[in-house]
C-alpha cells in the first residue's frame, strides 16, 4: 500500500465487493435527497468503506465525497464518488461506477474509474500513463484474451468535428446555462451523437472510441479521476472556459484536437 495508485486499486476492489452485493437486489434502499437525486443504501455503505479504509491505511489523508461530510487533510485528500449513476444503479442497469481520485496540493495525481457490473475498469496516474482492463478491445481472432490485462489508452486522432463521435445528455441542465443552441449545432457539426454525459462517454474518450464527451453538472467527485485519466490519456479536460479546473459543476472533455473548436462552438 506504499504506492498511491496501488491504494486506490485497491479502494476500488473493495468498492466493487460493495455496490455488486446489493446491485439488482429487490428491497435495496431507496431514497431521495433534498436535490431530488437518489442515494442507495450501496452509496452510504460504500462511501462508508473506502473513509475506513482510508484513515486505515492514510491516515493523514483528507476524504471529499458525496454522501458525508468533508474530512480534512494535511495537502492530500481522497475524492470519492460511491456510485456515480445511481439511477442507473436502482434499475439495475450495468452503466455505473465508483470513481476514486487523489488530490495533492491542488493537483489531481491520481484516478480510478470502477465499473464492476460492465466488467470494465480505468486509472492513470501522473507521468505514468492511463490503462483500462475489462473484455478485450479490440477482440482477438481466435476469441483470447484476458480481460484482467492492463491496456494503455490513447485519445483519438480525429481532428475535423466532421469526423467526430459526440457523447452528450441533460439537455434540461444546458437550458439552465444558455447553451441547448450550441450543442444543437455541435451535433450538427459532428459525424455522431449518443446520450451519455457520465464516465462512460469520458471513457470512451480516453479509449479513442468517442472524440468528445460533454457534462454540464459535474461536481468535483465526478470530475477529478476523469482529469487525470483522460489527460494522461492525450486527451485535454476542462471547463467551459477552457481552464481545466474540476470544481466547475460542468466538464468538457475531448481529444485535445478538437477542444478549442468545440469550446468555441458551444459557448458562442
Amino acid at each position: 500500500m506504499d504506492d498511491d495508485l496501488s491504494f486506490a486499486l485497491f479502494l476500488a476492489d473493495r468498492a466493487d465487493t460493495v455496490t455488486m452485493s446489493r446491485f439488482r437486489h429487490a428491497d435495496l434502499d431507496v431514497r431521495t435527497k433534498p436535490d431530488r437525486s437518489a442515494v442507495t443504501e450501496a452509496d452510504l455503505a460504500t462511501e462508508r468503506a473506502l473513509r475506513s479504509l482510508i484513515a486505515e491505511h492514510r491516515s493523514g489523508d483528507g476524504v471529499v465525497g458525496e454522501e458525508f461530510e468533508e474530512t480534512p487533510g494535511e495537502g492530500r485528500r481522497w475524492i470519492i464518488d460511491p456510485v456515480d449513476h445511481t439511477d442507473n444503479y436502482t434499475r439495475g442497469i450495468e452503466v455505473f461506477a465508483t470513481l476514486i481520485a487523489l488530490e495533492e496540493q491542488g493537483r489531481i495525481t491520481v484516478g480510478v474509474v470502477s465499473s464492476p457490473a460492465m466488467g470494465r475498469r480505468w486509472w492513470a496516474s501522473r507521468g505514468h500513463g492511463a490503462y483500462t482492463s475489462g473484455p478485450p478491445w479490440p477482440p482477438q481472432a481466435d476469441g483470447s484474451g484476458d480481460g484482467r490485462t492492463a491496456r494503455r489508452m490513447r485519445v483519438s486522432a480525429v481532428g475535423d468535428l466532421a469526423d467526430a463521435h459526440l457523447s452528450y445528455a441533460a439537455l434540461d441542465h444546458w437550458e439552465r446555462r444558455g447553451l441547448v443552441p450550441g450543442i444543437v449545432g455541435l451535433s450538427k457539426a459532428t459525424r455522431y451523437e449518443f446520450a451519455s454525459a457520465c464516465f462512460w462517454g469520458q471513457m470512451l474518450v480516453a479509449e479513442g472510441r468517442c472524440d468528445v464527451s460533454l457534462n454540464p453538472r459535474g461536481k468535483i467527485w465526478d470530475n477529478a479521476p476523469i482529469q487525470v485519466i483522460v489527460e494522461e490519456a492525450g486527451g485535454r479536460f476542462s471547463d467551459l472556459a477552457g481552464e481545466p479546473r474540476v470544481d466547475r459543476q460542468c466538464a468538457v472533455v475531448t481529444n485535445g484536437l478538437l477542444h478549442d473548436d468545440v469550446l468555441t462552438r458551444l459557448t458562442r
